[in-house]
């Protein structure tokens, strides 16, 4: 049977052009009286009329009275789904019943309902609902009360909201005299405290030249946008799980799931809208969180919800398929370009490399390439970085910075500025520049073209490494000899040192004194955020892609993931070996969800950033340190790492034994050099010896 088209003041429908599909169940087949108006009977309340009430006018219904009628009640024992003791029937009953709906199948919902003999709604909700969604505003309001808000601080915060959109409407609508009066009336007496500075920018609305610039100047989209919907999920207050899940512990996580907090208008009232879409949408980020290999993009081909999401452990690159080797010299650091086709390298032996990898897909079929070798390197390498656009290549030497251009191989720039080693390069994510930290207590910001703009002179520490977030907020710097400035017991900075603590044996230990520290600054205003002792050398610093976390190489045998929001310490990583040597560590995967260090050991470590679990150690380095690794930053399932062995491998996930020897033209008697570290095969490469 078909579904009736409603007329416009229908109560089936909570979108704005009011068709009965995709939205809310509004009605309630069962006008039995409740406490929030819902059955609760499961089948054992009085029949519903056949489509009108005792005085002869139609009932208030889904359009389906006539047909709900003739379905028999289903009454089950108990209360609870499955034998669930925190699975509510009712609770799962209306959710479905509101899915049925969002996706069309009204019907069904209705069916549903009456077998049931459970309600999606009050009446009174989908009154108040319509109202809403008419900018029937005077009728809205007494409603509140009979919708379970009756704290006081509650009911002003709702008419504050439901006022704020009263006002922006009138002024959309060119009744300034009518917004006024509403500025006055409704919006002035409800405001709290907190919400005397919106009441002053609502204000300043009023001198809006026209509709489009209130729009524009309140980030609102209008009365026929979608901002009236939005206003009823204001008023239900539901705090959605973010989906980017907060590291901590499953009780954490189940702690979120659990925060949906109806402050004005309870949930059970008014069902939040798609929250069975909702809930689903928390399943599979909690799956994601809980898959420690998780390495895959989100493709809806490949989703279920049959089954739960898994990431194949064999399709993690753990294999080296690419070993690089034209250095003579220990390689201390690579980065990748970040278009993900060049890969630069600095070594001991005083020259940068920049190497083309091809594309490919299959190993075996990519070139590797070495395009240009930089040669005018009076010192070893330690620090490189490309530009935004890849089109500089910025490396130091001792006290010195060279600007490369990577399209042609030659120098631009030498840049003599600092008295010391330069420790840190980064290029800021704005494009508009980069900048240098020093051993010599100065981090100086300059433009694309080598020109001084900015110098932050005696900081506090002697910086080893700093790096900048993406959303160009913070700088985040390490280092050592920390002298802390005359203006810190007057600025407002929080020194952050720790403790007291146990050795163990009951006995205090005090700490060393503060030699090693982190310093977090305003980018912005060069003003110190953070400054948090350290016991152990600081030599690598990381921000994930978020901006949300740092990532700190800490000797002895460590790395600490800091919190840069809560300004926490949110986990420790151990297993590498890491004393003596500058060891670098980055974020990687295609979430940031793994964490990846070189060690002194020469081995690679792999950890799952939010459980901390070690996940692998990559054996095939030569002797010496493992010292940086970088992950390509458009192919997911690659990375790069260094040695003191005089080479870079490439890692990426494993392929069949047969293939690769095959590229490679190798006898397929041989398959114990795939995947064994040492006698690695070695891909092929084109030299061209671009260098100057």
């Amino acid at each position: 049977m078909r579904i009736p088209e409603p007329d416009n003041h229908s109560n089936l429908s909570s979108s704005y052009d009011f068709v009965p599909e995709a939205g809310p169940s509004c009605v309630t087949l069962d006008k039995a009286s409740h406490s929030n108006g819902i059955n609760k009977e499961n089948g054992h309340s009085a029949p519903v009329s056949n489509g009108t009430t005792s005085n002869g006018s139609p009932a208030m219904g889904n359009g389906l009275a006539k047909h709900s009628s003739s379905i028999p009640r289903v009454s089950l024992p108990g209360t609870t789904l499955y034998d669930d003791p925190y699975l509510d029937r009712e609770e799962f009953v209306r959710l479905v019943i509101q899915s049925l709906r969002d996706v069309g199948y009204i019907e069904s919902a209705a069916t549903l309902e009456a077998e049931s003999g459970y309600s999606l709604e009050a009446p009174v909700v989908s009154e108040f609902r319509q109202h809403i969604l008419r900018g029937a505003w005077a009728d809205a309001e007494p409603l509140l009360v009979e919708l379970g808000v009756t704290d006081t601080d509650s009911l002003l915060d709702a008419q504050f909201l439901i006022g704020k959109q009263k006002y922006l409407e009138l002024l959309e609508a060119r009744k300034t005299t009518a917004a006024l009066q509403v500025l006055r009336n409704d919006l002035a007496p409800y405001s709290t405290t907190s919400e005397q500075g919106e009441l002053h920018v609502l204000s300043s609305l009023m001198m809006c030249s026209d509709p489009q610039d209130l729009r524009r100047r309140a980030s609102w989209d209008g009365a026929s946008g979608i901002s009236r919907r939005q206003l009823l999920d204001d008023l239900q207050r539901q705090y959605e799980i973010p989906m980017e899940i907060s590291l901590g512990s499953p009780m954490r996580f189940v702690q979120l799931l659990t925060s949906c907090l109806a402050d004005y208008i309870p949930s059970s009232t008014m069902i939040p809208q798609r929250r069975f879409s909702t809930l689903l949408a928390q399943s599979r980020e909690y799956q994601r969180y809980r898959c420690l290999y998780h390495n895959s993009p989100v493709d809806p081909s490949s989703s279920s919800l049959f089954s739960d999401h898994t990431c194949d452990k064999e399709s993690f690159p753990r294999i080296t398929t690419t070993i690089l080797e034209v250095h003579s010299d220990e390689v201390w650091n690579v980065a990748w370009s970040h278009d993900g086709t060049r890969l630069a390298s600095a070594s001991k032996d005083k020259t940068a490399i920049i190497w083309r990898i091809g594309l490919e897909a299959e190993p075996s079929s990519r070139d590797c390439i070495v395009e240009f070798i930089l040669r005018d390197h009076p010192y070893p390498l330690g620090c490189l970085a490309w530009s935004l656009d890849d089109s500089i290549l910025s490396t130091s030497a001792d006290h010195l910075i060279l600007l490369w251009n990577t399209k042609t191989g030659a120098l631009m720039k030498t840049l003599e500025n600092h008295a010391e080693t330069v420790s840190a390069l980064v290029w800021l994510p704005d494009g508009s520049g980069f900048m240098s930290g020093s051993l010599d207590r100065k981090i100086i910001l300059w433009d694309m073209e080598g020109e001084l703009r900015e110098s932050w002179n005696d900081i506090a520490i002697r910086v080893t490494d700093a790096a900048v977030t993406p959303d160009v907020r913070r700088l985040v710097a390490v280092g050592m000899g920390y002298n802390p400035p005359p203006t810190l017991a007057r600025a407002n900075v929080r020194d952050a040192s720790p403790p007291i603590v146990s050795n163990g044996n009951g006995n205090a230990v005090v700490p060393r004194s503060p030699e090693n520290r982190m310093i977090i600054y305003d980018l912005k205003t060069g003003q110190v955020e953070l400054s948090v002792h350290m016991e152990g050398e600081l030599t690598s610093v990381k921000i994930s892609e978020d901006s949300r976390y740092a990532l700190i190489n800490h000797a002895p045998d460590e790395i600490h993931l800091w919190d840069l929001e809560e300004f926490r310490l949110a986990r420790k990583f151990t297993g590498q070996r890491q004393g003596h040597h500058v060891i670098r560590s980055c974020f990687g995967g295609i979430d940031g969800n793994f964490v990846v260090s070189g060690s002194e050991d020469r081995n690679v470590y792999v950890w799952h950033r939010d459980t901390g679990t070690l996940l692998e150690v990559l054996e095939g380095h030569g002797l010496g340190s493992v010292n940086s690794v970088a992950w390509n930053p458009r192919n997911k399932r690659m990375f790069a790492s260094c040695s003191d062995d005089n080479t870079i491998r490439v890692w990426e996930a494993p392929v069949s034994a047969g293939e690769l020897l095959r590229g490679f033209g190798i006898s397929a008697s041989e398959p114990e050099m795939i995947g064994k570290g040492k006698g690695k095969v070695k891909q092929p490469w084109a030299y061209n010896d671009g260098g100057l």
